[in-house]
């Protein structure tokens, strides 16, 4: 008998965890100003560059799900911000216009339902022309390299809005959730499939020694193999021991017409927050198109001095 009740325990905690499965991703998460909220989680990022040879058949575009209390119900409208934003040399950011303006305007009829989930999503696309025409520029004011900075609103039916400004950086950067509200749109210069893959020797040439465990350099001199990401053509990835092989990560790149950038990227360790790797825009190496023997990569150790080691790093990748 005892043993019969252990096992209706069992099928009556399996049936209430399996009831609750289904509100496992309601949106009871922490925004900086409420506890419930709603949130548009990426699905797709169909299209998210700019190619300057070819403007007129460019375009922005996501598959966005809305999640909320009610499926995505809640939603009234997701408003569209754009702003076009250039680095100057010697002087910094410069942006088009001073304040981002509205280019699109989604309404609550934009979002419907789909096989593979209970929440409602959209698909919408923004054309480069229409985004340059929306800034006050035109196609022959653009320059390989501009960033193109998308930002969204959603408004609910009960008077609230979510934005980047009041998002969580867990609901905004978390892999599940991945709903930062603002999308960076790359003006980019194709470089071909081939170009620096394959096998190359790494090596810090310039920076900083290991503060933690003692090693002449804060990364170790290894052959690494670079790979070209599918979902963004000009950018390589490959993996890196760090810290003397503390940790193993991978180290994405980006050829920028004519600039070596170094995406955001986590470290694998941190001091209560993440160090983070990322490019120093004021301080970009180059690169030559017609050959990839050499790439020399500039960016930032612990760019937010999360552990207090903040430096400016260099490796140099040679083709073997």
């Amino acid at each position: 008998m005892k043993m019969l009740k252990y096992s209706f325990g069992l099928l009556a905690g399996a049936l209430v965890f399996l009831s609750s499965c289904r509100d496992f991703v309601e949106p009871n998460i922490p925004y900086a100003e409420f506890d419930t909220a709603a949130y548009l989680r990426t699905i797709d990022r169909t299209s998210t560059t700019f190619n300057f040879f070819n403007l007129s058949s460019s375009k922005f575009a996501l598959t966005l799900e809305a999640v909320d209390i009610e499926d995505g119900a809640t939603v009234e409208t997701v408003e569209i911000k754009v702003q076009h934003r250039r680095l100057i040399p010697g002087v910094g950011l410069e942006y088009t216009p001073a304040a981002p303006v509205l280019i699109k305007t989604l309404s609550a009829a934009d979002f419907t339902s789909n096989t593979e989930s209970r929440f409602l999503r959209t698909s919408f696309e923004i054309s480069a022309v229409e985004a340059i025409s929306a800034v006050g520029l035109t196609p022959a004011d653009i320059e390989g390299g501009d960033t193109f900075e998308f930002s969204l609103i959603l408004n609910d039916k009960k008077g609230r809005s979510f934005n980047r400004e009041n998002v969580s950086s867990n609901v905004a950067g978390a892999t599940f959730y991945d709903s930062p509200f603002q999308y960076f749109v790359n003006v980019i210069c194709p470089v071909d499939a081939n170009y620096a893959v394959g096998e190359y020797s790494l090596k810090q040439t310039a920076g900083g020694e290991d503060p933690f465990f003692g090693n002449p350099t804060r990364f170790v001199e290894e052959t690494v193999t670079l790979a070209t990401l599918a979902s963004n053509p000009t950018r390589r990835s490959f993996t890196v021991k760090y810290l003397g092989g503390f940790t193993t990560r991978t180290f994405t790149i980006e050829f920028s017409c004519g600039l070596v950038k170094k995406p955001s990227e986590s470290a694998g360790a941190g001091c209560g927050g993440s160090i983070l790797w990322e490019s120093d825009n004021s301080d970009l190496a180059t690169y030559d198109i017609n050959d990839d023997g050499t790439i020399v990569v500039k960016f930032v150790d612990d760019v937010d001095d999360d552990c207090g080691v903040n430096q400016a790093m260099e490796i140099t990748l040679t083709k073997l």
